[in-house]
C-alpha cells in the first residue's frame, strides 16, 4: 500500500471515529452495553471475593458468562485470578484453563496480554514447586544415608546444607513471584502519571509500574488549564480526593484541581480557574465504543478511559493517591 493509500485509510478511520463519537458528545443515554447491565453482578462477585467466599464469587461469575456472553473475557480473567489467589485453596490447573480459554476464545481481548503473563508466572510457580518437592525427597534420602554411613557424615552434612540453602533461595523466589502476581491485580497504586503528549496514564506502586492505559483528553489539549470552559486538561501535581460511582460517565475519580498555583494564575488573568476535573469512563450508553474513543480528544478537560479500565483503576487507586500530569 502506497503512502497516499495509507493516508486515505487513516483519514477514513479518523472520520469513522468522529462519526461514532459525535452521538456520545451530543446525546444522552440511548444505548446500553451488556457490561453495564452486568455491573451489579460483578459488584456482588467482588463483595463475595473480599469476604473470602470464593466459591460464591465464582458462582456469580459463572452466572455472568451465561447471561452476558460478551463480557466472558473479563469474567474468565477474574475467575483465573480467584483460582490462583493465595487466600483461596489454590487450583492452578483451573486458573490456567481460564486464562487459556480467554486467549483461545477472545484473541482480541484487552485481557489477553495480562492472561499470557499470568500463565507464564503460574507455570513458573508450578515448576519451582516441583523442584522443591524433588529437592525435599533428595534431602530426606541424604538424611537416611547420613544415619547409615557414619564415616561419610561430614561430607553428606555439607551437601545437605547446600541443598537446604538452595531450597530456601527457591522458596524466596516463589514467594516473590506470588507477591508480584498479587500486586499486579490488587495494588494499591500510590501514584498516577498522566503524560498528555503520549495520551498515556500509568499506575505505579513503590516505583514499579502496575498498569498503563491509553487515554483521551480535553478537546483543547495543548498547554495547562487556565480558566473555566477552555476544554484543557490541567498540568501539575494533584491528588485523588473523591470518587463518584453514579457518574454520567460510568464512574469517575475526582482530581484536586485547581491547586494553589492554578488559582494564582487564574487570579492574575482575572478569570475563574474552573474545576470538576476527573478520570472517568465512557458517557453512559456509549461503552460499546471501547478503545476507539482514544482516537479523538473529546472531554471537557478530563482524562477518559474505557468503562472496564476505570473499574480497574477505581479498584487499584485509593483516595489520596498522587496524580502527576505532564505536558
Amino acid at each position: 500500500m502506497g503512502k497516499t493509500q495509507r493516508r486515505m485509510v487513516k483519514r477514513l478511520n479518523f472520520l469513522f471515529v468522529c462519526i461514532i463519537m459525535a452521538p456520545m458528545l451530543l446525546c444522552g443515554c440511548s444505548l446500553f452495553h451488556e457490561g453495564h447491565r452486568a455491573k451489579s453482578t460483578f459488584t456482588e462477585a467482588n463483595v463475595f471475593f473480599s469476604q473470602g467466599d470464593y466459591e460464591a464469587s465464582l458462582t456469580k461469575y459463572q452466572q455472568i458468562i451465561e447471561k452476558y456472553p460478551t463480557v466472558a473475557d473479563r469474567v474468565l480473567f477474574e475467575m483465573g485470578i480467584i483460582y490462583s489467589y493465595a487466600g483461596n485453596a489454590q487450583d492452578y490447573q483451573k486458573s490456567l484453563e481460564c486464562f487459556q480459554q480467554l486467549i483461545n476464545d477472545h484473541p482480541e481481548s484487552g485481557y489477553r496480554k495480562d492472561s499470557e503473563m499470568m500463565i507464564f508466572n503460574i507455570n513458573n510457580v508450578i515448576g519451582k514447586d516441583q523442584t522443591i518437592a524433588m529437592q525435599q525427597v533428595q534431602i530426606e534420602a541424604l538424611r537416611q544415608e547420613v544415619q547409615s554411613k557414619g564415616g561419610e557424615l561430614i561430607t553428606l552434612q555439607r551437601k545437605l546444607e547446600a541443598l537446604e540453602q538452595e531450597l530456601k533461595s527457591k522458596e524466596n523466589e516463589i514467594n516473590f513471584l506470588k507477591k508480584e502476581v498479587f500486586v499486579l491485580q490488587n495494588g494499591p497504586a500510590n501514584k498516577i502519571l498522566i503524560e498528555k503528549k503520549d495520551r498515556r496514564l500509568t499506575l505505579s506502586a513503590k516505583g514499579k509500574v502496575l498498569k498503563t492505559y491509553q487515554i483521551a483528553l480535553g478537546g483543547n489539549p495543548i498547554g495547562p488549564k487556565e480558566r473555566q470552559g477552555d476544554n484543557k486538561t490541567p498540568e501539575g501535581t494533584y491528588v485523588i480526593d473523591s470518587r463518584n460511582r453514579d457518574s454520567r460517565y460510568y464512574l469517575s475519580l475526582h482530581i484536586s484541581y485547581p491547586n494553589e498555583k492554578d488559582k494564582k494564575r487564574a487570579k492574575q488573568l482575572g478569570v475563574a480557574p474552573g474545576g470538576d476535573i476527573m478520570i472517568h469512563g465512557i458517557k453512559d450508553g456509549f461503552s460499546w465504543v471501547g478503545d476507539l474513543h482514544t482516537e479523538v480528544d473529546w472531554t471537557k478537560g478530563c482524562i477518559a478511559v474505557t468503562d472496564e479500565e476505570i473499574e480497574e483503576i477505581d479498584r487499584l487507586v485509593p483516595n489520596g493517591t498522587t496524580v502527576e500530569i505532564r505536558p
